[in-house]
């Protein structure tokens, strides 16, 4: 039980800073492209990841790695910190917010299902519940009261975001059996990510120096939203169930669509507080036991 509480309390800090990714992508890339911001804000996480590792003397568990543990661990670094926020920034520059929003979170349900294929976790009625009650609170959100304003208009592009989406959704689950220190672990994921936002960089030719507020944006990204969040939800993950924190990431776009508001005067519907209630009692109900 001790454990399951700090699961909750890991996750919902990693909540809190993912929700801002709405507000700092949108003053990040006003002059630079997903490529761009991404890898500012990948070589930032890793560079924060690396001090706090040389710091705590964590860093000499790198170490002890194996040549398999090095393909492993950068094969899972670009899944959830590469491949992932590449395709969903590519859906928010070409198709509509509130699409992409809706298909990329189908995270959370991927990593019950996965969870239930991979590793043999049991799937009970509260799990499944808590499933259906967060994304039905998510398309309340996102709907805005009207759900005819939902819509499929790039199909292609979607699909993209959902294999993103399903890319994160195996990180988050396959990183459960690599049984390595945290800290240090996070670092060589974005040193995976670091390196090939580099190598797309070279290929491309382009190169833009942030600007002014965009600084400030990439630098809470690496450090905290894309940095520190990570080590906060692989410890959620080794404290508890993958399928039983999961369900808690749809407090993400209700909490995100509140910062909007507050930051870019987007206007606040009923369906909005609707779905923040529909979003915490799919997190009541996860934390039930399932008999």
């Amino acid at each position: 039980m001790k454990e399951k509480t700090e699961a909750i309390i890991n996750v919902l800090l990693c909540v809190f800073l993912w929700s801002l990714i709405p507000v700092t992508a949108k003053i990040g890339q006003t002059s630079l492209d997903t490529i761009q911001y991404l890898s500012y804000s990948s070589f930032t996480s890793f560079v924060t990841l690396t001090v706090i590792s040389l710091v705590s003397g964590r860093i000499v568990h790198v170490l002890t790695y194996s040549l398999k543990d090095w393909l492993v661990i950068t094969c899972l670094g670009l899944l959830g910190t590469f491949v992932y926020y590449l395709l969903l920034y590519f859906g928010y520059s070409k198709a509509g917010a509130i699409e992409v929003l809706i298909i990329q979170y189908t995270w959370p349900f991927l990593i019950v299902l996965l969870s239930r294929i991979i590793l043999k976790e049991k799937i009970g009625l509260s799990k499944l519940i808590s499933v259906i009650l967060g994304f039905a609170g998510v398309l309340s959100v996102l709907s805005a009261g009207d759900i005819s304003t939902i819509s499929i208009s790039s199909p292609q592009v979607l699909l993209w975001v959902f294999i993103g989406a399903l890319c994160f959704a195996l990180f988050s689950v396959l990183s459960k059996r690599v049984e390595k220190e945290p800290v240090s672990l996070t670092a060589v994921y974005y040193l995976a990510a670091t390196a090939a936002s580099a190598v797309t960089l070279m290929m491309r030719g382009s190169f833009i120096i942030p600007q002014g507020s965009q600084w400030l944006s990439i630098l809470i990204n690496g450090m905290f939203i894309n940095g520190i969040s990570y080590l906060l939800w692989i410890r959620a993950l080794r404290l508890a169930e993958a399928s039983f924190v999961a369900p808690f990431v749809y407090i993400v776009p209700v909490l995100s669509a509140i910062y909007l508001v507050i930051f870019f005067r987007e206007p606040m519907y009923i369906t909005t507080v609707a779905g923040f209630i529909l979003v915490v009692t799919a997190g009541l109900v996860n934390s039930l036991r399932s008999k």
